[in-house]
């Protein structure tokens, strides 16, 4: 593993570890914050991955010659 990851991987586990030991302190107040975190959710995940799934066939709902018949 390069350096640069080992770095990356310790941060996070560091992070991870901190971010347990906070929420295990504080569980009611960030429950607390649960409804606006996820008001805040809907849109930020529309700003940064737009509406995703709606994938639209261009010949969807067409008909050509041969359905005519």
């Amino acid at each position: 593993m390069r350096w640069e990851r080992k770095w990356t991987f310790l941060a996070a586990s560091l992070g991870v570890i901190a971010a347990f030991f906070v929420l295990r302190e504080h569980w009611a107040h960030a429950l607390g914050l649960a409804p606006y975190l996820l008001l805040l959710a809907c849109p930020l995940m529309h700003l940064f991955h737009g509406h995703g799934g709606h994938h639209h066939d261009r010949h969807q709902g067409h008909t050509t010659k041969d359905d005519l018949s």
